[in-house]
Order: structure tokens, then sequence, then C-alpha cells
């Protein structure tokens, strides 16, 4: 008899691990099936711990291209209702992927699969692909429509793409536009106002205040410029090392959350992508609690996932789900009120559906209003500052133009 790590949901919902003996994997998988358990995953106890560096550790590390994520989920899809075994499917899928990151993985699930591991089981144990695609996939195992499961997930996939699409499409314009304005600026301080200062050094002429500002601020930043570009890639380095620890991860969420029309903007986008998820989950056959677990896992920000944590407990202890999204004073009230007429009617993935389309709807109008106000008084600063730059340099020509005159 060998050793398992067993995670598994009893049936009020509660997520438990413990350690149980059994001849093989799928032997314990079942045994607890039976007994009404949602089994989430089997492992043996110390084999896996040995591997779990080189296969969840460094993998983590590794981040999948959606697109081709999505187009080998498409192929899964489409071979499994053809008719091909599970194993087949992947192992044509393993020889034909020209990802170069997501096919050993692919090829690690199919080695996992032929020795009797689950599929999910198989694709949770590389540690990289998402949460909600590892839960969707062992509730179709578990309910025996992985095919419907797996085109439901496909169908999320998609409109999550698309509308992360539109928004980088929205932010290409103004970005570059920022770009080249600071460019721009750059180029004006650290070598046009120079060769002025070189020119009226030579003229020994009395230079007008902003003049003499300009220039002082000019040949500093042409002095120091390599220093200052180092000073900013230290400081840069130093801002996402901070980032990607988790106070700093926490506290820029928040930052974020507390920014004027770019917070709202972001907490909608981010109830639009959880509401998704949990719509997905629920479709799926996927019971509340586990699905408001695995939905903490798949949203990208630490407020959120701290708020859905507060949210399971307060749905576990027999609170409404829109109450307790509400307790977390995160969510939107239109949102909370879109949630409590969907749980009271019985429709809940449903109107969950219809809060992200809201929202992400949404989005879209509010950030294109944003980024039109933000193109013109782009171009205002620069104007200014241009015009600025122009009279500083300017203004002693103009004066020794009326001396000479005189």
């Amino acid at each position: 008899m060998a050793e398992f790590v067993l995670k598994y949901a009893d049936a009020r919902g509660l997520i438990k691990q413990e350690i149980a003996e059994a001849a093989t994997e799928q032997e314990l998988r079942e045994k607890f099936t039976q007994q009404g358990f949602l089994v989430y995953s089997v492992k043996p106890k110390g084999k896996f711990d040995q591997l779990a560096p080189s296969l969840t550790g460094a993998n983590r590390k590794k981040k999948l291209n959606l697109e081709k994520f999505l187009i080998f989920n498409q192929q899964f899809v489409t071979l499994i209702k053809a008719g091909l075994p599970i194993l087949k499917s992947l192992d044509l899928l393993a020889t034909r992927l020209t990802d170069a990151k997501l096919s050993p993985l692919v090829t690690a699930v199919r080695d996992d699969v032929r020795v009797g591991t689950s599929l999910s089981d198989a694709f949770a144990r590389q540690g990289v692909f998402p949460p909600i695609y590892v839960t969707s996939m062992l509730a179709g195992e578990r309910s025996g429509a992985l095919v419907e499961v797996l085109e439901r997930f496909v169908s999320y996939q998609r409109m999550t793409l698309a509308v992360r699409k539109k928004l980088i499409a929205s932010l290409i314009y103004p970005t570059l536009l920022i770009v080249l304005v600071l460019l721009l600026v750059v180029f004006l301080i650290t070598y046009v106002v120079p060769q002025f200062s070189s020119l009226y050094g030579s003229m020994n002429a009395k230079l007008p205040f902003l003049t003499t500002l300009l220039i002082s601020v000019g040949t500093t930043a042409q002095e120091y410029f390599w220093l200052g570009v180092v000073s900013l890639a230290g400081a840069a380095a130093a801002l996402r090392w901070w980032m990607q620890s988790e106070s700093g991860k926490e506290r820029l969420d928040w930052v974020k959350l507390k920014l004027p029309i770019a917070g709202e903007i972001w907490i909608k986008y981010q109830v639009a992508q959880f509401a998704r998820v949990l719509s997905t989950l629920l479709l799926g056959g996927i019971p509340l609690i586990q699905a408001l677990e695995t939905a903490a896992e798949s949203v990208g920000t630490r407020v959120l996932a701290r708020a859905l944590e507060s949210t399971r407990k307060s749905v576990r202890e027999g609170q409404t789900l829109s109450s307790s999204l509400a307790a977390t004073g995160v969510f939107p009230p239109l949102a909370i009120d879109m949630i409590e007429v969907g749980e009271s009617t019985g429709a809940l993935p449903a109107m969950l559906g219809s809060v992200a389309e809201f929202f992400e709807d949404d989005v879209q109008t509010r950030l294109g209003a944003a980024l039109s106000l933000i193109e013109p008084a782009i171009m205002i600063f620069m104007g200014i500052f241009v015009a600025f730059v122009l009279v500083a340099l300017y203004l002693p020509i103009f004066s020794l133009a009326d001396t000479v005159g005189g």
C-alpha cells in the first residue's frame, strides 16, 4: 500500500486535505468519489514531494501564450468530439504543437494520463494551467460531460481574449503619444537648451530669469544624463521588485482602487473578469463554494482575492452571495443588485454572465471617454512646454535686437 496526499471537498463544501493509503491513485480516487466527495487531486506523497520543485515550482514561472492555449483547446475538443480517446488526442497534439512552452507541458500531461492519472490531476500537476481550467475539467470528468465543459471554457477564453485585445488596442496610441512627448522633452532639455547656453555664453549677455533657469536645468541634465539614466533604471528595478512582493502587490492594488477615474475603470474590469469566471464554473456544475475558491485564485488582484476569500467564508456560514460580496466593500452596488436578482430568481450563472457583459461594455465606454480627454491634455501640455522653451530661449535675442536697434 502506498501513501497519497488527497485533496477533496465534502458534502458541505468544505475543502480538506489528508494522507490516505491505497494500492493506486485511481483506486483511492474511485473510493472517495463513491462516498460522495468531490476529489480535486491525488498525489503520491513521497514521489510528488520530490518532483514538486521541478514540475510545479519551475513551471509556475512560465506563462502560457493564451492564444496558442486557446487553439490547443479548440483542437482538443474537436478530436474528442470526433471519437478519439483522450490519450490518443493528447498524443497527436503533443507531437504537433509549435509552441515551445506548451508542447512539453502537454507531453507531460499525456505521460501522466498514460500511467492512470486523471486528466484534471495531470494538468494540475504542471502548476501553470489556469485554476478555472483545471477545476472545470474536474467537473467535466465527474459529470461525464467533459466535451461540454471544455467547449464552455473555450467560449470563456475566447471572450476574455477579445476584451483584452480591445483594451490593449485602446491604450496603444495614448502610450505611444506619451513616449514620443517624453523623448521630445528630453531632447529639448539635454541637447537644444545647452546649445543656446554656449551661444549666450560667448555673447556675455545678461540673461532674463526664465532663460537662466532653463539653461541651468538643461546643462545640469546634460552633465548628469547617464547618471540619471542609471538612477532611473535602478529605481525602476527596485519598484519592479517591490511590486512582485506580496505586500507590494496588495499596496499597489489599493493605490489603483483609490485613483479618481482609473480606479473605477480598473475595479469594474476586475469584477467583470470575476463574474465571467464564476459564471463559467457554475455552468460547469461546480458548487458555489468551490467556484468562489477557484475564482479567487484566478483573479489578478490581491484586493479582490482577499474579498472573495471573505465572501467564501460567509457563504459557507449560510449568507447569500450578494450580501457577502456587499460586506467586502469592494464590489460596485450595481453588481451586487444584479447578483441578488440572479440568486432570488434561481438564474445566478446567467445573471453573472450579464454582469460580465455589462461591466465589460462599461469599461470600454469609460476607457474610451478617458482616453479622448488624455490625448488633448497631452497635446496642450506639449504646446505649453514648447512655447515656454521657445520664449525662454529667444527672449535674450529679442532684447539684444532692441538694444542694437536703440
